[in-house]
């Protein structure tokens, strides 16, 4: 493994100075040395020609890039490897378009590599929250006050859900966050997700109704945004809300627009990030290229 750190696309270009250095690095990170069929975890590995081998039980022949992110594209490494340096690096993201001058690619292929870079970033998405939690929910999708007159949706101000994608957001302080998008933010719904990622915890949030349940499963305590209170003491919802700032400046100035199928992939992507604030670039890039067994088909992607 290349234990160095790169801290821009030249200094990246010159640790990965050919694909064989990619392959290298990838397969010390999926292995440790360790190789380990993805057909049977529990077959013998043979090494064959060409970085390939094969599965001694069922027979078949793989590399490091079969069953991952990878699998099946004919883009080079060192442009996937640019690529997710790049997402992982920009505060805010990188467009496709951006994406696709900056590795010499097409603007179609450079906005499938994104999306199957996206499905990795759910890994940041799923802690386990305690200690002092705040939760809050945000609607993604455009203000009806920008639109067209004959564009609008009647009924669709405020919390409704008829044009605009809610979110749910949980963040321990000085700790992790999870983001999730929901169908709705009433208590049946909002309960259930609390419950399923906050154990043991003192949890802050607004005086939105969906809420009301969980006061008699947690320590619970809120501010009254409506009256116009944002803080009383340690109680506030300022962190979450820090989080919804630099989601919705991506999507508005980098993204412009997610549609409800694809916005998921885009909150996990902005909650990586969060998750590893603290980490170095290269470790963020690693972190990453160490879990890409999550492929996506094109088919999934238009079709799922």
């Amino acid at each position: 493994m290349i234990d160095k750190d790169f801290n821009s696309i030249i200094e990246l270009f010159e640790t990965f100075p050919d694909e064989q250095s990619c392959i290298d690095h990838l397969e010390w990170l999926r292995w440790h040395g360790d190789v380990v069929s993805p057909f049977d975890p529990t077959s013998t590995v043979y090494k064959c020609k060409d970085n390939k081998y094969r599965c001694k039980n069922t027979g078949k022949y793989f590399n490091v890039k079969t069953k991952t992110l990878f699998d099946s594209s004919k883009v080079e490494l060192r442009k996937w490897f640019a690529a997710i340096w790049l997402v992982t690096s920009h505060k805010k993201g990188i467009s496709s378009a951006q994406l696709a001058r900056d590795i010499d690619v097409t603007q179609k292929t450079a906005w499938f590599m994104l999306q199957r870079i996206r499905n990795c970033f759910g890994i940041e998405n799923d802690s386990e929250l305690n200690n002092t939690v705040e939760i809050d929910e945000t609607y993604v999708g455009g203000k009806e006050k920008n639109k067209h007159a004959n564009k609008r949706t009647e009924g669709s101000r405020g919390r409704s859900v008829k044009d605009k994608v809610p979110v749910l957001g949980m963040v321990e302080r000085k700790g992790k966050l999870v983001a999730k998008v929901v169908e709705n933010t009433t208590c049946a719904v909002l309960t259930p997700q609390i419950v399923q990622y906050v154990k043991d915890a003192l949890i802050y949030t607004d005086e939105w109704w969906g809420y009301n349940s969980i006061r008699k499963l947690f320590q619970h305590q809120d501010v009254h945004h409506k009256a116009k209170e944002y803080a009383h003491g340690d109680v506030y919802t300022n962190t979450i809300e820090g989080f919804w700032s630099l989601l919705k400046r991506g999507i508005i100035g980098i993204y412009h627009f997610t549609s409800k199928q694809h916005l998921q992939k885009y909150v996990d992507e902005f909650v990586f990030r969060y998750n590893t604030r603290k980490h170095t670039e290269s470790e963020r890039f690693n972190l990453l290229l160490g879990n890409t067994e999550h492929r996506l088909t094109y088919k999934e992607l238009i079709y799922g």
